[in-house]
């Protein structure tokens, strides 16, 4: 039997009930495997935690989640405590401690759910975005200087390195290559930002010649975002810095139908760290505690996990799961319906086993 330790940090608002409802999905689809198991410990630290003691997590925390296979992560960030303090502090050094350099985050019409597009072509998007996810314009160097005077400015810098910059490329083309239509897109801007982005671009055209079997397009982002609504359906994989990945997979997840849905991880391919599985949406502190949050983002991350640790079968039945759930009646408010959170999870454990 194939055993994993997982970390599960719920988080705050609707994490602490889709992450619940996620792992009872979890622990069925390796019921059904019959020959996997998890284990699960669960870190209660969130923004409540950062309240109480001033800080996201503890300070050995890096060290506690070091000794796990894998990290299940619910939502991070509520009203009360700054978007920097609660990502700073918790979701961001866990991503670089580890190493979690690509964050990927598929984009799919899932059947049961109508794109926003009105394309004949919606239901043909299948693509996914790698993020380059530990450095680019996400960097905390830079500062303020005059503070409280009309003279007061910010710096922010963003940074670039070579090794960070290959390793993020080389994965997304290695994907690409492994693909069925072996197409990469990768973003820049390089006709504005005059420094990172030329060295982005060079280094993606010198590693067009290693994988010569590749489709390869360099798009500006803005261009890029505009295809990623006119022409969805001819994407396959799609390679950004930080920041750009960032934008465009939440215009992803909007074209599939539902932001709501959309999940992601935080992966470290070299699997020398854990790697992180969270959804894309937010902790939704609107509607936290009213158990009828959509499980479907926390449940498709689980399947995400699934594939990671090679059990792509199974993953495969678990997505024909959520969709066969999906095209039922039993939808949780945001998509029309009126069943809860618990009910919905129910719902794709009933038609996984149904297979």
């Amino acid at each position: 039997m194939k055993g994993y330790q997982v970390a599960v940090l719920p988080g705050d608002g609707i994490g602490n009930e889709v992450v619940p409802a996620a792992v009872r999905v979890l622990n069925a689809a390796a019921e059904l495997h019959g020959g996997l198991k998890f284990d699960y410990q669960n870190f209660s630290w969130n923004c409540a935690y950062y309240l109480e003691h001033g800080r996201m997590m503890p300070e050995d925390a890096l060290d506690t989640l070091s000794t796990f296979d894998l990290i299940f992560l619910g939502a991070v960030g509520y009203p009360g405590v700054p978007d920097h303090i609660s990502l700073w502090g918790m979701l961001i050094p866990i991503r670089r401690h580890f190493q979690q350099y690509v964050n990927l985050r598929p984009v799919k019409t899932l059947r049961g759910v109508k794109s926003p597009l009105s394309s004949e072509h919606a239901k043909d998007i299948d693509f996914v975005v790698v993020r380059e996810n530990s450095e680019g314009e996400y960097s905390n160097m830079g500062g303020r200087i005059h503070e409280g005077t009309p003279f007061e400015t910010a710096v922010q810098l963003s940074y670039f390195s070579k090794m960070g910059v290959d390793r993020t490329l080389r994965y997304a083309f290695q994907l690409a290559q492994s693909s069925r239509r072996k197409r990469l897109m990768a973003a820049t801007k390089s006709n504005g930002i005059i420094h990172t982005m030329p060295f982005w671009d060079e280094m993606c055209k010198s590693m067009m010649n290693d994988y010569p079997d590749v489709e390869t397009r360099l798009m500006h982002v803005d261009a890029l975002a505009a295809y990623f609504v006119l022409h969805p359906e001819e994407l396959d994989v799609v390679v950004g810095s930080n920041l750009f990945g960032d934008i465009l997979t939440d215009l992803g997840a909007a074209v599939m139908g539902s932001i709501g849905m959309a999940p992601a991880a935080n992966i470290n391919p070299e699997r020398k760290y854990p790697s992180m599985f969270e959804p894309v949406h937010g902790s939704a502190p609107d509607i936290a505690g009213q158990g009828i949050a959509n499980p479907i983002g926390q449940i498709w991350t689980a399947k995400m996990m699934l594939d990671f640790i090679g059990e792509e079968e199974l993953g495969a039945q678990l997505l024909t799961a959520i969709e066969q759930t999906l095209q039922s009646e039993i939808k949780t408010p945001d998509l029309g319906g009126r069943a809860t959170t618990e009910e919905m999870a129910h719902a794709v454990i009933q038609n996984l086993y149904r297979k």
